[in-house]
C-alpha cells in the first residue's frame, strides 16, 4: 500500500492517493524477488500542494546528483535461484526491464554485484539479509538494522530460507577521486 499526500484549494492535509504499490510483483524470471519504485524526486525537489506519482514516466530509478529514489526490495531465499528452469538471460532482461537504469548495473560475471553513484539508506524491515563487498567481507543484517551504503560495489544475498524485506532510500551523489 502506498499514501501520497498532498494539499487541497484551502491549504488542509488531503490523501491524493491511497492504493496498491505498482511493481511489488514478484519478477517472473527471478522467483520470489520483487523491486518497487515508491517515489522518486529530482535535484532541488519542489513541495507542490497536489503532487503528480513520477515513477510511470521514470527513466531511470537510480537518481542523478541531488535526486532521490524510494525502493521496495524483496530478496528471495538464494536456494531458489538455482531451480532447474533459472534462465540468467531472461532474469537479466527482466531486471533492466523493471528496474531501468540500475538493471544495467550488475555484473554478469559476478551474479548480484553491482555499484552505482548514490548513497543508499537501506531498512530491514523484514527477514535477514547478508551485505556481501569486496574480497567476500559479508555482515549480516537483521529486521530492525540500518545499513548506510556509501556508493561502494556491493551484492545482496539471502541464504535463510524466508523472503528479506527491505526498504531504500538512494540519494544521488558526485562521486569524489578515489584517495591515493
Amino acid at each position: 500500500m502506498r499514501i501520497v499526500t498532498g494539499r487541497d484549494s484551502s491549504g488542509s492535509s488531503v490523501i491524493i492517493s491511497n492504493g496498491p504499490l505498482a511493481g511489488a510483483e514478484s519478477f517472473t524470471h527471478s522467483p520470489g524477488f520483487s523491486a518497487a519504485l515508491i517515489w522518486q524526486t529530482e535535484p532541488q525537489a519542489r513541495i507542490v500542494d497536489w503532487p503528480v506519482d513520477p515513477t510511470p514516466q521514470v527513466v531511470s530509478v537510480v537518481p542523478g546528483p541531488g535526486g532521490t529514489s524510494a525502493l521496495l526490495v524483496t530478496f528471495a531465499p538464494d536456494n531458489l535461484i538455482g531451480i532447474a528452469d533459472f534462465d540468467p538471460v531472461a532474469a537479466g532482461l527482466e531486471l533492466c526491464a523493471r528496474l531501468p537504469g540500475l538493471g544495467e548495473r550488475f555484473e554478469a560475471d559476478h551474479p548480484g554485484f553491482h555499484c552505482t553513484d548514490t548513497i543508499d539508506y537501506g531498512v530491514v524491515l523484514e527477514g535477514e539479509v547478508d551485505l556481501e563487498l569486496d574480497n567476500g567481507c559479508t555482515n549480516r543484517l537483521r529486521q530492525g538494522d540500518i545499513v548506510v551504503q556509501m556508493g561502494t560495489r556491493h551484492a545482496w544475498r539471502n541464504p535463510g530460507n524466508t523472503p528479506a524485506r527491505l526498504l531504500f532510500v538512494l540519494v544521488g551523489g558526485t562521486r569524489s577521486p578515489n584517495p591515493v
